[in-house]
């Protein structure tokens, strides 16, 4: 069946689909951070530092500890997927399978701590859950950006927003990739609105979907990139001849 998606819509289409999967957990895991971790943002990291610079300055009610924690976890998480990525050449390869890979069960076994937590996390408990799950998106953010798909990051939407409008034909522009940078927006929006519902159940279970729908994401995109091979193995091999 993979085999059969790939020939019809090819490696680059595939990828893109697979970020704007990633982009959609991503406003999951936002919103289960924001309105369950105390207002903190465990993929949007601009938001965090917006929050950091009015609580410093003294904003009633706003977070310091928890911004902190999950910008130094996401630049953790980052630093990691850099690092390991470093040697590769852009697009999908085993270390980016595997790297997403991490990010789901990371975020699988948060949910678990989560759901076998009878109690209400304590303020500590919380802290340490902000931090693992915004490294886990930071790897994921940086997975996402060696894999250069255009306009998707999976964490932000921001500049996607800013070209979608800049580059449409009442900006001047030709709206070239219109459709992949509203999908952004609206999968990242669809995921907000999601993860909020999810956690009108339990607290864990946007962090499960969310985990599970990374591995399988990096299950996808390691088919699609075995069927890329073949595909390329069997060219080189009649071009041999």
């Amino acid at each position: 069946m993979m085999t059969n998606i790939f020939k019809t819509h090819g490696a680059d289409r595939i990828n893109l689909w697979l970020m704007l999967a990633l982009t959609f957990t991503t406003g999951i895991i936002d919103a289960v951070g924001y309105l369950g971790l105390d207002r903190v943002f465990t993929g949007n990291m601009t938001g965090n530092v917006v929050i950091l610079g009015m609580a410093l300055l003294g904003a009633d009610g706003l977070p310091v500890v928890g911004p902190l924690i999950a910008l130094a976890g996401f630049v953790v998480g980052a630093i990691i997927g850099g690092r390991v990525l470093r040697k590769e050449s852009a697009g999908w390869n085993r270390k980016t399978s595997g790297l997403i890979t991490v990010v789901g069960v990371s975020l699988v076994l948060t949910s678990v701590v989560l759901f076998v937590d009878l109690h209400e996390a304590s303020d500590t408990v919380a802290l340490l859950i902000t931090g693992f799950i915004a490294a886990a998106m930071g790897l994921q953010a940086a997975t996402a950006r060696h894999l250069g798909v255009k306009d998707v990051t999976t964490v932000v939407v921001t500049s996607t927003l800013t070209g979608l409008a800049a580059d449409s034909p009442l900006g001047g522009g030709s709206g070239k990739f219109w459709q992949r940078r509203l999908s952004a927006v609206v999968l990242i929006l669809a995921g907000a609105a999601a993860g909020a519902a999810f956690l009108q159940v339990h607290i864990g279970l946007g962090i499960l979907v969310t985990g599970v729908l990374a591995i399988g994401v990096a299950a996808v995109g390691e088919s699609a990139r075995k069927c890329a091979v073949a595909q390329q193995g069997l060219e080189d091999s009649v071009t041999s001849h």
